[in-house]
């Protein structure tokens, strides 16, 4: 199922981070060479472990809005398939620079010339349910309505990034897609630093025995998509004869829980804080990723969780 990827060199960008170790060892696993290149900002090459003892595997450190470092790659590696992940990450981080993540376009721009420039097979991209901004219905779909908070740049430069993969495979010819993921969780989810996401900041917070922190009323709702769904999805999407031509694809759980929720399957007390701007709720149609590229998520939060808890002492 997966000979397209086999013996084939991928390029993952971003690739020391969560999401990007795990597709990454996934792809070796698959047989495929895989390339990282990571600025370590935020990734940690201590995520990429279990991948260093692999001999198709390869690393670079560098920053994709930095041209000439992506093109160092590209000069040294003929790679067949990218997948862009690498971005600023962390709602903290974009509220105390929001025009930092406007740089994220410069990479995006940077990975898809030069993946055009090198004849690379496909590019996926790794968007964000984020591009929905506040929804207007719900599930969301991709052909639905999008309404981005014009004062939140992440979600701008998603969209925006969605928008050149498919101008350049409708006028480049260079394949692509975007993958809208939906709250990603799982193992090596960031518990540290000012960055992190909400069950990381819940898991950090029991086990220094402090309770977890709520904005607002805590009955903002999210649909978690475990980490492992998401490697998969990526995988399909690069072997999918059907994608390729800029589409949008939504990559979620299909189902969600409220914040107070979740702290309730992680146990312990809480308390509230201000409300913050942030979509009111979250939730992915996933049938077109269905009908596109065969994906349907596996992982459910609560089963994973109790597993989870054990392992970390919780």
């Amino acid at each position: 199922m997966y000979e397209k990827l086999k013996n084939a060199k991928v390029l993952v960008t971003g690739g020391a981070g969560f999401i990007g170790s795990h597709l990454s060892r996934r792809l070796l696993d698959l047989g495929a060479y895989v390339v990282v290149l990571d600025n370590l900002s935020t990734g940690d090459k201590n995520n990429l472990k279990s991948c260093l003892d692999f001999p198709n595997f390869d690393f670079f450190q560098g920053d994709v809005n930095i041209r000439e470092q992506v093109a160092h790659v590209f000069n040294h590696e003929k790679i067949d398939y990218v997948f862009h992940g690498a971005a600023v990450v962390g709602v903290k981080r974009v509220e105390e620079d929001p025009l930092l993540v406007l740089r994220d376009i410069d990479g995006i721009r940077n990975i898809l010339e030069l993946a055009r420039v090198h004849g690379v097979k496909k590019v996926v991209f790794c968007s964000s349910s984020e591009a929905y901004g506040e929804p207007q219905t719900l599930p969301e779909r991709e052909d639905g309505p999008i309404n981005p908070n014009p004062r939140d740049p992440y979600a701008l430069v998603k969209l925006q990034g969605e928008n050149l993969i498919r101008i350049y495979a409708e006028k480049m010819g260079l394949p692509g897609c975007s993958l809208r993921y939906f709250n990603v969780y799982g193992r090596r989810q960031a518990t540290e630093g000012a960055y992190c996401l909400v069950m990381g900041i819940f898991i950090r917070q029991r086990l220094a025995g402090k309770p977890m922190t709520i904005t607002g009323d805590g009955q903002q709702r999210r649909d978690y998509t475990n980490v492992d769904d998401v490697a998969w999805a990526n995988i399909l999407a690069a072997q999918s004869q059907k994608v390729g031509r800029g589409e949008v694809i939504n990559i979620g759980r299909g189902h969600n829980y409220s914040v107070s929720e979740l702290a309730k399957m992680i146990g312990g007390p809480v308390v509230h804080l201000p409300p913050r701007i942030e979509p009111r709720a979250t939730l992915a149609d996933n049938s077109l990723a269905e009908k596109l590229i065969g994906w349907q998520p596996k992982a459910d939060l609560p089963e994973w969780l109790v597993a989870y808890k054990k392992e970390i002492g919780l």
